[in-house]
Order: C-alpha cells, then sequence, then structure tokens
C-alpha cells in the first residue's frame, strides 16, 4: 500500500495490469475501483490534496 499524507485517505494500492485500484480512508475503509487508467493513480498519489484529487477526479467515475 502506497501511504498519502490525507486527511481522508491513508493509502492506496493499484495493480497495472487489472487497472484496479483501492482506496483506503480513515473513516471507512477500503473502495475498490475497475478500470482505473495509471495516470490517474500517479496523479491522486503525488496530488498535494489527494482527497480533492479523489473528488474532482475519481469519485463518481469508476466502479
Amino acid at each position: 500500500m502506497h501511504t498519502l499524507n490525507s486527511s481522508a485517505i491513508r493509502g492506496v494500492d493499484y495493480d497495472e495490469f487489472t487497472r484496479k485500484m483501492t482506496i483506503y480512508f480513515h473513516s471507512s475503509g477500503g473502495y475498490t475501483f475497475y478500470g482505473v487508467p495509471w495516470e490517474i493513480y500517479t496523479g491522486l498519489i503525488s496530488s498535494s490534496s489527494p482527497g480533492a484529487y479523489y473528488n474532482r477526479h475519481i469519485r463518481g467515475r469508476y466502479r
């Protein structure tokens, strides 16, 4: 798991072959998203505000 410096997100796992990403939130556990491009994963882990990045680029876009 790649840990993040975020008040909302504890960390994230990503499998580049299946494009499956699991985000672990401090308050509600882990959620898995499918079909996530590599660029979205790298954007999340390099963001200065992972919670805001999640809301803009991931939330509601992947299942």
